[in-house]
């Protein structure tokens, strides 16, 4: 009888493929690795798309920014090569413990909705409910963080009414006066809806795409697999929610008052600017989410690596 040790070779050789999926702790850390990584490469772009997503269309009247070069142009002519960087100490302060929960929700997703095959076998419905299930841990800190940042990187825009703020502090203390702390946390309710719609697309479509690009035989893909599957997971995370982000940037950088929700802000666009006016700031999304995302993975399986190789599983 020959053919039962050929058979344990076989399963000897598929399990050695299998790549056994990383801890909360391996999780928690590597996240926050590749959380910085994102920031860093991706805030200027970020800048960018919230001055076009907050500039209000009058009829007759010449948009403020023409696209996103314009928009860049009058930054830089205004404030420098700084005002790119606008508002990026709270997403910096914030995203290696955001990114490092955002990371440690979905290995605890992965435990409620997948399937022991489910990443063999790219059950993508059941790892993208893990991913929808990591914004659960992001919006406690995402919300008020998102509403801190979208302030700041307006505030220079022409037209703005609001008062102006110098620095976090300020903003911070000016917010609380002005709304409590429902002020400072505006829109962490839409936050929580953007983000679980695009954390499904965006875990579920790099796991596809590393899964593909991984040579036969092999754990994992190279270092430029992990780049592609990262930069087209980062796109697709923001065409499946810049619709929502739309609405909840106009809402958290708005006047208080001047909306009295979400939904009126989704009417005010529809009749202003129609369907294409929630798309508003799609090509620096386009344009920043490939390298800033692709950043985050590659900075995520570096660090992830790394503990690997100090024994933490």
């Amino acid at each position: 009888f020959t053919s039962a040790p050929s058979t344990n070779r076989c399963a000897k050789m598929a399990d050695e493929t299998i790549v056994k999926q990383p801890g909360p702790l391996k999780s928690f850390l590597a996240g926050g690795g590749g959380g910085i990584c994102l920031v860093l490469v991706g805030h200027p772009l970020d800048t960018i798309k919230v001055r076009i997503q907050a500039m209000e269309v009058v009829a007759g009247k010449a948009p403020q920014y023409s696209g996103m070069i314009d928009c860049a142009k009058q930054i830089v002519a205004k404030q420098g090569v700084q005002g790119l960087y606008s508002g990026m100490a709270a997403p910096l302060a914030g995203v290696a413990p955001m990114y490092a929960l955002c990371f440690l929700g979905y290995g605890f997703g992965k435990q409620l909705f997948c399937d022991a095959d489910a990443f063999e076998n790219l059950k993508l419905h059941q790892i993208g409910m893990a991913g929808a299930f990591s914004s659960l841990f992001t919006t406690p800190i995402l919300g008020p963080g998102e509403r801190l940042k979208c302030v700041l990187q307006v505030q220079a825009m022409d037209g703005y009414k609001g008062v102006k703020y110098n620095g976090y502090k300020e903003l911070v203390t000016g917010l609380y006066k002005e709304g409590g702390a429902m002020g400072i946390a505006r829109g962490s309710g839409i936050t929580l809806v953007r983000d679980g719609v695009a954390s499904f697309f965006y875990f579920s479509t790099y796991e596809f795409l590393k899964k593909k690009m991984t040579p036969q035989g092999e754990k994992g893909p190279s270092v430029l697999g992990t780049f592609m599957a990262g930069g087209f997971a980062g796109i697709a995370n923001w065409c499946s929610m810049l619709p929502i982000d739309t609405v909840k940037s106009r809402y958290q950088v708005a006047p208080e008052g001047k909306y009295s929700g979400v939904y009126a802000v989704f009417k005010d666009i529809l009749a202003k600017e129609g369907p294409r006016g929630f798309y508003k700031g799609l090509t620096p999304v386009v344009v920043r989410a490939f390298p800033a995302n692709a950043a985050c993975f590659a900075g995520y399986e570096f660090v992830s690596s790394m503990l690997t190789k100090a024994g933490l599983e």
